[in-house]
């Protein structure tokens, strides 16, 4: 069906792995685990401006006489409004600032195009304050990011890093009315996907900001200079006396100094004046993550800070900061341009093969051996020569392939075929699992 990928097990294997490196970097950081259903009343996924032509409702394909097969269900489309259905629920029971993960599909009910998918992974982190929450989390977040797609080997990325409150405060200083800056930010979020001539005349044209107004607008997003130079020159920006400025100015600073005691090398991060992040809830901090050989792949990490996610669902304030991984459309375009390439087809390195039929229980309990020592194995069954057998083996690329005929047995040993290397060795059945870890080490 167009819009549902699927992998070949090869291909499976590499996003299998990229799964676990993101899993295991979030609870290094302490992060817990949680998982929210895959269906969630309508008005809550609709709470935070989802659009309903996006969102697949869930009905039953027969109903009972006089009953109506619609329900009021229907299956998340991100995990960022679960996620504040979940806190507000259970706020009472979690502990305070809280550290999540979540590694769910979600479904959107777009138009299915090249790299873009009906269902797909997202791979989420969030940090929630009861009231407040620091900034220092600010700095974390993209250090973690920054140690998962180095681990990953993607290859060069940088994180575009900016904030919200230096933009608005930059806005209200050309003299953008203040019920106009949710719209402006919108638009200067399409920098990154359209022309700057068309975001241009988006800002007079359709918004009404006089030329002047608009050309400060796209020349303070246009800057691009190192990290310390840029923060000198919005510094400048002192002189507009706008404390909004002012103060997400002082957040940038902070967040910047957090990430290099972290150690994010100075390669992997940048300071973006045109990073706005079109959502509305977004107030401080942003963060877009892009890689630099495949800039046309667009964002491929994205989040920020905001006041309070949970406003829809109760009335205390819940202020946090997170990051999305969408790691569906990464891993997918990474594949299939060869920057992640695949290998075996099995996760097993050992294919015990097996040449006497009435010595089955000999080859089971030799895998079973070599299982219970934490060494994967699969044991062909069929009957067909060593031959076809070997060509199982080097086909679905298993490292090592163990042989026990009529000559082994009444040595009581094994042959140890390298499939790697296509070199053989014999050990004693009683050596074979040690022999076997020593050959996978090398």
């Amino acid at each position: 069906m167009s819009g549902f990928p699927e992998l070949l097990p090869e291909q499976q294997i590499v996003f299998n792995r990229s799964l676990q490196i993101i899993r295991e970097t979030f609870e290094a950081f302490g992060f817990a685990p949680i998982e929210t259903p895959s269906v969630e009343r309508k008005e809550v996924l609709t709470s935070k401006g989802g659009e309903e032509k996006e969102i697949y409702a869930i009905s039953r394909m027969q109903s009972q006489p006089g009953e109506v097969g619609e329900t009021e269900f229907a299956l998340h489309f991100d995990l960022t409004v679960p996620f504040a259905r979940y806190v507000a629920q259970h706020k009472d029971k979690l502990t305070f600032p809280f550290r999540r993960y979540q590694i769910q599909k979600v479904w959107r009910g777009e138009r299915a195009q090249k790299g873009r998918y009906r269902e797909f992974y997202q791979c989420d982190i969030d940090v929630i304050g009861r009231g407040s929450v620091s900034l220092f989390n600010d700095s974390e977040i993209p250090s973690i990011i920054y140690k998962i797609f180095d681990r990953m080997d993607i290859g060069a990325f940088v994180i575009r890093i900016n904030n919200r409150r230096l933009l608005q405060g930059f806005f209200e200083a050309q003299g953008v009315a203040h019920g106009q800056i949710a719209d402006v930010l919108r638009a200067v979020d399409r920098l990154d996907k359209t022309s700057r001539d068309t975001v241009f005349a988006d800002l007079t044209k359709n918004l009404g900001l006089s030329e002047m107004q608009a050309s400060a607008i796209m020349a303070m997003t246009a800057q691009s200079l190192p990290t310390d130079e840029l923060l000198t020159q919005l510094s400048n920006g002192a002189s507009y006396g706008n404390a909004t400025y002012d103060q997400g100015l002082a957040e940038l600073k902070t967040v910047v100094a957090g990430m290099r005691s972290l150690g994010v090398p100075e390669a992997n991060f940048v300071i973006d004046p045109s990073v706005a992040r079109g959502l509305g809830y977004y107030t401080g901090t942003v963060y877009e993550t892009k890689l630099i050989d495949h800039a046309d792949l667009g964002s491929i990490c994205s989040g920020g800070r905001y006041e309070d996610l949970a406003s829809f669902f109760t009335s205390e304030k819940l202020p946090g900061v997170g990051i999305s991984i969408g790691l569906s459309r990464l891993m997918f375009a990474l594949l299939e341009r060869g920057v992640l390439p695949t290998g075996a087809q099995t996760v097993a390195p050992v294919l015990v093969t097996s040449m006497d039929p009435a010595r089955m229980d000999y080859y089971l309990q030799t895998a079973a051996q070599l299982r219970s020592n934490g060494v994967g194995a699969e044991v062909f069954f069929d009957k067909k020569g060593l031959g076809d057998q070997l060509k199982y083996a080097s086909k679905k690329g298993f490292k090592l392939a163990l042989i026990a005929g009529a000559d082994e047995f009444s040595t009581n040993s094994f042959k140890i075929k390298d499939m790697r290397t296509t070199t053989e060795c014999t050990c004693l059945a009683s050596d074979v699992t040690e022999t076997v870890r020593q050959l996978l080490a090398e």
